[in-house]
């Protein structure tokens, strides 16, 4: 959720409110959450792209949750990480999107220490 949502010229506050919405239900679920940030093309403009972009990290620290500042990092400007759509990420880009993103999701799979009481 989100990229398809920058890529559509939804409103903002439509993307926030929608993304507020997965986070509660993924905690009403016994979830942890990580919100994984997004990017739209330039082609959107400067002002929607940068407010686009910083969405995801104020969403998450609205709630509390970790954050992956941008899923696509370190990549995301080469067309032979993609499918031949251009948009989504081919099969040989998922190694690097789990390098991206396990160092937040790591400590999530990790059970708690526990109290002494």
């Amino acid at each position: 959720m989100g990229g398809n949502d920058g890529l559509r010229g939804n409103p903002l506050e439509e993307i926030r409110r929608n993304l507020i919405g997965i986070v509660a239900a993924c905690r009403a679920a016994g979830a942890k959450v990580v919100v994984a940030g997004m990017r739209v093309p330039p082609n959107y403009g400067p002002v929607y792209s940068r407010r686009f972009q910083g969405l995801f990290a104020e969403v998450a620290r609205q709630q509390n949750a970790s954050l992956v500042p941008f899923m696509l990092q370190g990549f995301a400007d080469d067309r032979t990480m993609f499918q031949a759509d251009g948009i989504h990420p081919a099969a040989s880009a998922q190694p690097r999107i789990l390098a991206n993103i396990y160092y937040r999701v790591r400590p999530l799979l990790l059970p708690r220490p526990r109290r002494q009481t």
